[in-house]
């Protein structure tokens, strides 16, 4: 590290206004200065290697280097500023490569955790975002002051197209919205994916005559990016609204050219596999940050989390990622936070005060692990939203509605 014959710290800097500002977390390894160690992961990072090339010269590090310009001893946060001239405006994939790339795998870090990052407009811009975003979903379910209801079909595996459509026709019926194949389904022997398609579909638009309402099954389209869209199209072909994709396991590449294609289909942003990499809070990558390139690629809805459900996430983390994706973010459109994970109809009220209205709250046990069926747990989740929204206690509420009782007597007791 004393190989550096430029400096890259460059403490209280004020950022251009079209830099990228990225925000470690840096625990440098033992006996190691905290600055020194930043200094190098701003190097790695831009211009510099582990010893002083001769190649480097002084107008190349001025125009390229990324800067040190912030050091908190007592928390180890660290801002560097990368010039905005070192990505390829468009290339998510180049991007990561850059700020959270062989940074990670340093000897003289003992860990290291990207927390945040700033987009200058110019670079945010380049992106397409969401086709539909939070007010065009809103639009398409003509809901705009309540939850949207979600379902999972469970068990995640294991019915067949005939019995996902029986299902699902229960639960529309009862007031879910949105229904969705879990993460794991997609075209499997014992359920075909076209042929689900087929089932679903018909049964939708059969409870669309029956309830005067808007409903939306999200078809897990998940694969190698060629059959991804070959799958979404045949979707779109017999008249679906949305596909999910595992973000994750997809890949941010092959989400950006499958929002590229501009199917006019809802993309549903299932987060499995992220935990892998943002639930240590010393190293990895958070999921605000994950958040953040969602949004540019496009996902018009994304799961976040429920804090009072079975999964990890902080209430101020919740919180944060999804006040990020409602609110303004270059030109781009607003994304809606999807709330999912070991909820049923008691834990709605706690839901709602922390994480508000304007999401999809989806349930899977907390509606097929009803004491009387998919159908009646259905019914008791509407019944515990209407309840919030009326703001009258739950269990005052279930005296006169028999299916919310049985919920909470079942989950609560």
């Amino acid at each position: 590290m004393d190989f550096y014959k430029f400096s890259h710290l460059a403490i209280d800097k004020k950022p251009n206004k079209d830099s990228i500002i990225a925000l470690f977390k840096i625990t440098p390894q033992k006996g190691l200065k905290l600055e020194k160690v930043a200094e190098a992961v701003a190097a790695e990072s831009s211009v510099g290697t582990w010893t002083q090339p001769k190649t480097l010269n002084k107008r190349i590090f001025d125009k390229l280097a990324a800067k040190v310009i912030s050091i908190n001893k007592k928390t180890n946060l660290v801002k560097i500023e990368y010039p905005i001239e070192l990505f390829e405006r468009k290339n998510i994939c180049q991007f990561l490569s850059t700020i959270a790339g062989n940074v990670f795998s340093m000897k003289i870090v003992k860990s290291l955790r990207l927390e945040d990052v700033e987009f200058p407009e110019k670079y945010i811009n380049g992106f397409l975002g969401p086709c539909f975003g939070l007010e065009g979903v809103r639009k398409i379910f003509g809901i705009y002051d309540r939850p949207i209801i979600g379902c999972i079909i469970k068990p995640k595996v294991g019915l067949s197209p005939q019995k996902t459509a029986e299902v699902a026709y229960k639960i529309w019926k009862n007031g879910v919205d949105l229904i969705k194949d879990d993460e794991t389904l997609t075209d499997m022997k014992f359920c075909k994916f076209e042929k689900r398609v087929k089932e679903v579909i018909k049964v939708r638009k059969k409870v669309e005559k029956e309830t005067g309402t808007r409903k939306v099954f999200v078809f897990n389209v998940t694969s190698p990016i060629d059959e991804a869209i070959k799958r979404a199209k045949l979707v779109k072909k017999y008249g679906g609204r949305c596909v999910m994709v595992d973000v994750v396991s997809m890949g941010f590449s092959a989400l950006d050219y499958f929002r590229r294609q501009n199917l006019g289909l809802i993309i549903h942003g299932h987060r499995a596999g992220h935990s892998a990499f943002t639930r240590n809070k010393n190293h990895g990558i958070s999921m605000l940050v994950l958040a953040k390139l969602l949004r540019l690629v496009g996902v018009d809805q994304l799961h976040t989390g429920t804090v009072v459900g079975k999964m990890e996430g902080k209430k101020e983390e919740v919180i944060r990622i999804n006040e990020f994706l409602r609110g303004k973010f270059g030109k781009l459109k607003p994304v809606l936070p999807i709330a999912s994970g070991g909820m049923h109809p008691g834990l709605v009220p706690k839901l709602m005060k922390i994480l508000g209205r304007g999401l999809v709250i989806n349930f899977g046990g907390g509606i097929h692990g009803h004491p009387k069926g998919s159908g009646p747990g259905a019914k008791a989740v509407y019944q515990a939203i209407e309840a919030t929204m009326k703001k009258i206690p739950l269990k005052e509420y279930a005296k006169a509605h028999k299916e919310l009782k049985e919920a909470l007597d079942y989950w609560e007791n």
